[in-house]
């Protein structure tokens, strides 16, 4: 599982070129969910970024979490990142997760950042056309993949 966070000033989806959803201050965070993934992998996730201290504290160093600064936060699912370019100039997704298993591994992440206390979480539509926008804050963005930190092999 990869999930792409970016410290934003506000952030917002439109779906399906009609319903627009946002946060302001907090944490954008695209998320791809891999073949071998589950909801272990989910939930280490969703913690890991709900407490990644990536915001400043008044002395301007990074030391706070999106939970420290009551920051809010935007889901995306976005299976792209799966993408394997190693051979040839197409993005081969094999790995990435078959929609019904990614589904409801996005929904857990999505759940899990609920449970652990982050103020506002808000979630684009699994499987729409989606148009995502942001401020990027710093610009800070750190990329987790759970097969770095947790050992496994994708």
């Amino acid at each position: 599982m990869v999930c792409v966070l970016t410290r934003v000033s506000e952030a917002f989806v439109v779906i399906n070129g009609e319903e627009r959803r946002g946060i302001g201050a907090g944490l954008l965070a695209l998320l791809g969910v891999s073949e071998g993934d589950t909801e272990k992998e989910a939930l280490y996730l969703a913690s890991k970024a709900a407490a990644l201290r990536i915001f400043p504290d008044e002395g301007g160093k990074m030391n706070l979490s999106v939970l420290d600064t009551g920051g809010e936060m935007l889901i995306i699912s976005n299976f792209t990142l799966l993408a394997d370019c190693k051979k040839g100039r197409r993005p081969d997704f094999t790995c990435a997760a078959a929609p019904k298993k990614a589904s409801v591994l996005y929904e857990a992440f999505i759940e899990e950042c609920k449970r652990v206390g982050i103020t506002r979480v808000i979630s684009g539509e699994f499987g729409a056309d989606m148009k995502v926008s942001s401020v990027n804050d710093g610009p800070v963005t750190v990329i987790l993949d759970t097969d770095h930190m947790l050992g496994g092999q994708r």
